[in-house]
């Protein structure tokens, strides 16, 4: 008895894997056709209503494992977040599947229909309930669409678990004919009507049995390997778009660099200085990008004002002077030396000058400013007074902000994580009273101001330097404190002396410094670490910290082993 209970439950885990593998390839398919992925609208619900920490916790453990697996991935955050949906489908999938088949006793195969449907029933109705609430908006008639796709395929799916399990577990003469109480019940109400006698058949020996189990045990292990090979695939395919190693383009701004003639050059190795857009960092809150229709949009200006504005985007261009600004940005999930920070060039309009076309009232203390994918944040208004930095941007590169980075409009704020600083704005509202932003409420950071930080970026033992009849290693990276600049960057290498490093002069005030050192060469395994000062001279944060909520700090390290 007990092994049959296993044989059921790992045949349940395999038909649960068989049937949610094409499943799951059916709504990547209906995605195609702007049909909201129930794998990924179920995944970012569950994000807004499950604990922040909870959240964090996985999609911090899932970045680790793909990072040591080694996948060179830009968009990190993006692609743990894809790939935990849809294996939370598939696992989800394959529990149903052996929940059932652990549970189900009846012989009757009306009814494991009937439970097969109930169960794709409730899963459907929850599926198409979260995409109507979770999914992009839709018409009417593309809403009844969207639930009558989701709940269809849910029940055929309930329909074929439960046909797996008649096939797999019941008698032939009983998986597609009535049970034995069904026919006494009706024999009860009416006369038998008469029919020819059925030839009795022999129960099958014991080893036969057995051998038909052992064969169907070993088909649906086989098809729950196919499934993996196919899901994995599917999951591969996602972490290959994303993580395929692309050439870095050397990009130059549409205005001139101000740092052009700095005599202190980057170390062969070293990061671009500048980023493309296409190379830039992005972190988000759902798996699918916003729709924004730029012929409807308009920014709405409300609240605590004596003048309300609706502007578009043509307005907020025409209307204001121009602001270009070479800005480093950050995230504050990022580890040290992680990819999550870019400089580019962003240009706009300085939010002072559209709000004070508002007429604050005097009782406004706060801009609360809301994004069309839900997020929102605030900025103090007496920060905003009193920095004309910060801004409403609407270009990147001299280029129109595409729909990854915030088309149409997002905000700058200097010396702030990414995570303060909203994309694909909608509608900013002054408020007396201070709303705490998307990620505030789930516990990160309220200030989230970016600490200082210095990364190697490259030990380059193939660019060996010659002089005075002495050999030199160049070492170089950046290092970075937000708007408060860098003051000075040391390298030690081993248990050595802290050495002071060359200073590229920045692109502005807000971007990172490129940094350059040359050790002098000695053969051998060498740890090479960098540490940096702010542009106050306040040493950064040398303990390593991981903090579940806040920016990482520590001291950053290479090893190497040189040779000639």
């Amino acid at each position: 008895m007990k092994q049959r209970g296993v044989v059921k439950a790992a045949t349940g885990l395999a038909v649960g894997a068989l049937l949610t593998a094409p499943l799951m390839g059916i709504f990547a398919l209906g995605s195609l056709a702007r049909i909201p992925s129930v794998p990924f609208t179920v995944f970012e619900w569950l994000i807004r209503v499950l604990p922040g920490r909870l959240v964090i916790f996985g999609l911090d453990v899932t970045v680790r494992v793909l990072e040591g697996l080694g996948f060179n991935i830009k968009n990190t955050a993006k692609t743990a977040e894809q790939v935990l949906a849809l294996s939370s489908l598939f696992l989800a999938g394959l529990a149903i599947g052996l929940l059932f088949f652990s549970l189900v006793k009846t012989h009757d195969p009306r009814r494991i229909r009937r439970y097969g449907l109930g169960v794709g029933a409730v899963v459907g109705i929850f599926s198409a309930a979260i995409t109507l609430i979770q999914g992009p908006p839709a018409t009417g008639a593309g809403k009844v669409g969207s639930v009558v796709w989701v709940l269809g395929l849910f029940l055929l799916w309930g329909w074929g678990i439960a046909r797996l399990y008649r096939v797999t577990f019941l008698p032939a003469h009983r998986a597609f004919a009535p049970s034995g109480g069904e026919a006494a019940s009706n024999s009860a109400a009416t006369p038998p009507l008469p029919v020819a006698p059925v030839p009795e058949v022999a129960p099958a020996p014991l080893a036969e049995a057995r051998v038909i189990s052992r064969r169907r045990f070993l088909i649906q292990m086989g098809g729950l390997v196919a499934t993996i090979v196919v899901v994995g695939a599917d999951v591969g395919s996602v972490l290959r778009a994303q993580a395929a190693p692309e050439p870095q383009e050397i990009v130059k701004a549409p205005i001139p660099f101000p740092n052009r003639y700095s005599p202190v050059q980057p170390v062969p190795g070293t990061r671009p200085e500048y980023t493309a857009v296409a190379d830039h960092y992005r972190t988000d809150i759902d798996l699918t990008l916003p729709i924004v229709d730029p012929a409807a949009w308009r920014l709405a200006i409300s609240g605590l004002v004596a003048t309300p504005l609706s502007l578009t985007l043509e307005e907020i261009k025409a209307g204001y002077a121009s602001l270009d600004q070479f800005v480093t940005l950050s995230c504050i999930s990022n580890t040290v030396g992680g990819p999550f920070i870019g400089t580019t060039l962003w240009t706009g309009v300085s939010l002072r000058d559209i709000l004070a076309q508002a007429g604050p009232t005097a009782t406004a203390r706060y801009a609360h400013i809301v994004s069309e994918d839900g997020f929102d944040e605030e900025i103090d208004l007496g920060l905003i007074n009193s920095d004309p930095r910060i801004m409403l941007t609407h270009a990147w590169n001299g280029e129109p902000l595409n729909v990854p980075h915030g088309f149409p409009v997002r905000v700058y704020i200097p010396d702030l994580y990414g995570m303060k600083q909203p994309k694909w704005i909608t509608e900013i509202t002054l408020v007396a009273d201070p709303i705490p932003g998307y990620w505030v409420v789930r516990g990160w950071d309220q200030k989230a101001e970016m600490k200082a930080t210095s990364v190697i970026d490259a030990v380059a033992t193939d660019a060996l330097i010659m002089r005075s009849g002495r050999i030199y290693v160049p070492v170089g990276g950046i290092a970075h404190a937000g708007a408060k600049g860098i003051s000075k960057v040391e390298v030690q290498v081993d248990d050595g002396p802290w050495e002071s490093a060359e200073l590229r002069a920045p692109l502005s005030g807000l971007t990172w410094v490129i940094w350059r050192y040359e050790w002098p060469f000695a053969a051998g395994p060498h740890r090479f670490s960098v540490r940096t000062y702010d542009g106050q001279g306040r040493l950064q944060e040398t303990e390593a910290r991981l903090p579940p909520h806040a920016a990482a700090t520590g001291i950053h390290e290479k090893r190497v082993n040189i040779r000639l």
